[in-house]
């Protein structure tokens, strides 16, 4: 997002779901999109069975990278510089368009005179892809009438994450592909409202419609709807400054900077980078609040647990990584004294007698403060979503039908704005001493860290354990064979594993599913920053592998 709000002026999906099928190529980066996100997986598969142009660009030879029309392998970490290959090579050729670039953006000297040093051949040499595909690959989508961009956590979660994103940027502004159906740059999120989350405020630099808590205006404006006071004499309630992203969170606590944590529909203890400093960060608080549907690994070490309804449980709303906001309505009753998370949060905050306004109704009330707060959502309602089925922000007032793709005809910042980057390394690099790349993600058969997924017998039929993929060639240079017990180390820990010898992945690269909490791959990865996004670099970091034998 940090990426996108910079280049564009929102860092939202520029498009829509549908809108791909329309797609004449479709570049596919750091996403296992056929497992991770099925459903868009599978009208990316019928735009290319209609003809569309499919380019996957992906370490791993997954399902998507098999299906297809050409597939890039790039070495973890490396993706500014295929990236830059790409726009060097579309320069070139010709492939740009002029008048979008003369017309709707800014800063084009400065990427052309970038991009000139990585040549197909520069390429090549740091990231691995061969010349002739790399080509094939700027060929396609220059050429291209309409050419979309699809990304997920492989590209962001690096400590050069937000450079990988405007890179991506810059190639869909140099050939025109932005602001049209069919087209533009579309990050897929990680869970089903991740979307929602962010347009509600939960970063720790903006409120609801990200609206900049450093906006005196903008407080005051949120103060008088939630009837607290924005600042003055009187003690302060809203925040003036940022606060802290997760990852940074933990840091704090572990030096008892923070004391207390409520933690909401998370497992930190599994999902962060480190996760063995991660315990002892929770473990260091004073006070641990965790509000779940099951006692997972987190909430096993909180003071006190919070029992929530699961999402068949309740009404409300969850806005999808499209910006397409939909109504849910509850299934059958919360078990037990389970409540909807809004109700656990009105009744905590009446009990200790905050202020502001803390009593509704129902959702729906929430909704309509939501629309008088956030801009975006100003057209939003309950009623028109029962009648209409969804709406798509920005939808700004009630006679506003949705935006189905953002920026037509100009940015939201006005010009698209081209960074001109460069490459810089993964923080963590192999040695002697560990001499292989690590990079993580999801599976089919199990979701995040497998607090749902894993009490399901079907699903842990299907994946029941944790395995390390390690192409042939790494495997007979260590004497390993398939099926055994590996043990796996990094200069923060070590977990065990199953072995898979396959060529998925190439030499010099191992990939873990991260979803075993009893061989958690967060134990082994890095928790360094991206300087801006604040994202750890879950998907690079140096690993050593040993056989558990005798």
């Amino acid at each position: 997002m940090a990426g996108l709000v910079t280049a564009f002026g929102s860092g939202a999906m520029t498009n829509s779901i549908p809108d791909l099928e329309q797609a004449d190529c479709i570049l596919v980066t750091g996403s296992n999109t056929t497992e991770t996100h099925p459903i868009i997986g599978t009208r990316l598969l019928r735009a290319q069975r209609r003809g569309t142009k499919l380019i996957v660009v992906d370490p791993r030879r997954t399902q998507m990278a098999r299906c297809a029309d050409l597939h890039l392998r790039q070495r973890p970490g490396t993706d500014v510089v295929w990236l830059n290959g790409m726009a060097r090579i579309v320069i070139e050729e010709g492939l740009t368009d002029e008048a979008f670039i003369a017309e709707r953006t800014e800063g084009f000297e400065e990427l052309k005179q970038a991009v000139a040093d990585y040549t197909p051949e520069r390429v090549e040499g740091i990231a691995g892809i061969p010349p002739e595909a790399l080509i094939q690959a700027a060929r396609w989508f220059g050429a291209a009438e309409r050419a979309a961009i699809v990304y997920a956590v492989g590209i962001t979660q690096h400590t050069s994450g937000v450079q990988h994103v405007w890179a991506c940027a810059n190639l869909a502004m140099l050939t025109g592909n932005v602001g049209r159906p069919g087209t533009g740059v579309n990050p897929l999120r990680g869970q089903n409202n991740v979307q929602g989350a962010c347009d509600m405020g939960a970063l720790p630099v903006v409120f609801p419609g990200y609206q900049s808590v450093g906006d005196s205006q903008i407080r005051e404006t949120f103060a008088q709807i939630w009837k607290v006071h924005a600042d003055g004499a009187r003690r302060q309630i809203l925040p003036t400054n940022p606060g802290l992203t997760e990852t940074e969170m933990m840091s704090a606590a572990q030096r008892g900077r923070i004391r207390a944590m409520y933690i909401v529909g998370e497992n930190p203890a599994v999902s962060e980078p480190d996760s063995t400093h991660v315990r002892r960060a929770l473990d260091s608080l004073e006070f641990l609040v965790v509000q779940d549907i099951f006692l997972s690994e987190t909430a096993s070490l909180a003071e006190v647990v919070l029992p929530a309804a699961s999402w068949a449980e309740r009404d409300g709303t969850f806005t999808a990584t499209d910006r397409r906001v939909q109504r849910i309505r509850k299934a059958v009753e919360p078990p037990g004294e389970a409540k909807p998370d809004w109700q656990i949060i009105c009744e905590l905050a009446g009990r200790m007698s905050a202020r502001g306004e803390w009593s509704y109704a129902d959702p729906s009330e929430i909704m309509a403060e939501i629309a008088v707060l956030t801009p975006i959502y100003g057209g939003v309602s309950y009623e028109r979503l029962e009648r209409l089925g969804y709406l798509q922000w920005p939808c700004r007032d009630f006679d506003d039908p949705g935006t189905p793709y953002l920026h037509k005809g100009q940015f939201a910042r006005g010009l698209g704005r081209f960074h001109a980057v460069r490459y810089q390394e993964a923080d963590e690099l192999p040695d002697d001493e560990y001499p292989l790349l690590l990079t993580t993600g999801r599976i089919m058969f199990q979701y995040h860290t497998g607090t749902l997924s894993r009490r399901s017998p079907k699903l842990e039929q299907e994946a029941e354990s944790c395995f390390v993929e390690v192409n042939p060639v790494d495997a007979q240079a260590k004497g390993l064979e398939a099926d055994e017990r590996v043990r796996i180390c990094s200069r923060r820990g070590a977990i065990e594993a199953r072995l898979q010898i396959t060529d998925r992945v190439e030499p010099g690269v191992v990939f873990i599913p991260f979803h075993f909490a009893e061989a958690a791959a967060n134990v082994l990865t890095n928790p360094t920053l991206d300087p801006t996004a604040k994202i750890p670099e879950y998907k690079v970091c140096a690993v050593g592998i040993e056989p558990l034998r005798g």
